[in-house]
């Protein structure tokens, strides 16, 4: 009990009951079924998006360009499948959409696992590019008649609730998607060598390689494959928004690593958990939602991101000098 409650996962879920409580107390409308649903809702999107920066931190690296990927996977996509007038299942958007974020994330992928550049450097600028070449050459325009696919996939829901004044929330489908992204994860972090190795690589990139890890070859897959995640994510931003704008996830890394840092994972690499991570996700969304709901301006979400970075990276900077000092004693 007292190892579980020294946890990052013990205190993060305790501030996220806290919290909680609290706006409840002021707002109840924060408990009602139609604002947890639109909560679950939100965290489709961001839970996947969280998921992708959760691997590449633990593997000891920062990635910056899946917004831009997913922008770039979602909005080409769309505006393929509109012009040749698709009417099918949203399969082959996520066929699509997958596939052009794996290719964009192999460009990730060989310059850092081939040429060993910066995770950081890497991905502000491939973003960039991404971005650039996306409202260049493709469009910059919001396409609102996206493929009848994606809107009958959006329509599909596991249930839904009606408020009294007659509101109807749902919670769509889609975040079975989420389930079984994070299942796939949770599996290869924790029963393949592929996801030891993962670790290894944010412990110590000098002993992985002494172990036998092939550094290249994680390397490769990390960012490949959180590319592909990035595009699946685009897709299903569009199928629940009903419209495709390639601005939509402008600025959304913050968010993000804010939330996968206040989870546990340390910013240096080693350690994280799917279950800190999601708790971070609600944790963020929670702050986001409640200053709606509380009638505080929005600009303050900006400022409030920007101190949970720097809390989530303090306490688990104080968790490792913590365990340093113990290890001599132990020894």
């Amino acid at each position: 009990m007292k190892k579980l409650m020294s946890t990052n996962e013990f205190f993060v879920a305790l501030t996220l009951i806290v919290l909680a409580s609290i706006i409840g107390i002021i707002n109840p409308t924060f408990f009602s079924s139609g604002n947890m649903i639109d909560l679950l809702r939100s965290s489709i999107v961001t839970g996947i998006f969280a998921i992708i920066v959760l691997i590449v931190i633990i593997s000891g690296g920062i990635d910056i360009s899946f917004p831009a990927i997913a922008a770039f996977a979602m909005f080409s996509t769309t505006k393929i499948l509109t012009s040749y007038g698709y009417e099918g299942s949203i399969l082959l958007a996520f066929l699509i959409a997958g596939v052009i974020g794996l290719l964009l994330g192999l460009v990730n992928a060989v310059l850092i696992s081939r040429y060993k550049l910066p995770t950081l450097i890497v991905t502000l600028g491939t973003a960039s590019m991404f971005s650039g070449f996306l409202l260049t050459f493709i469009g910059y325009k919001e396409i609102t008649n996206v493929p009848k696919g994606m809107v009958k996939f959006s329509q599909m829901e596991l249930f839904h609730v009606t408020s009294k004044t007659g509101i109807v929330y749902s919670l769509p489908f889609a975040v079975l998607v989420l389930v079984a992204i994070a299942i796939v994860v949770w599996l290869i972090l924790r029963y393949t060598m592929l996801g030891r190795g993962i670790y290894a690589l944010g412990g110590d990139l000098v002993s992985a390689e002494r172990a036998g890890f092939n550094i290249k070859k994680i390397q490769f897959f990390i960012y490949s494959f959180v590319g592909f995640l990035a595009g699946i994510a685009g897709v299903l931003h569009t199928s629940l928004m009903r419209n495709s704008n390639p601005m939509d996830f402008m600025g959304a890394e913050m968010l993000v690593i804010a939330a996968v840092v206040l989870g546990g994972a340390r910013i240096t690499g080693g350690h994280g958990t799917l279950f800190g991570t999601f708790l971070g996700v609600f944790l963020v969304l929670v702050i986001n939602n409640s200053l709606i709901l509380l009638g505080i301006p929005s600009y303050w979400q900006k400022f409030i991101v920007g101190l949970l970075i720097l809390v989530g990276t303090g306490i688990t900077a104080y968790q490792t000098k913590r365990a340093a000092v113990k290890l001599p004693s132990m020894t």
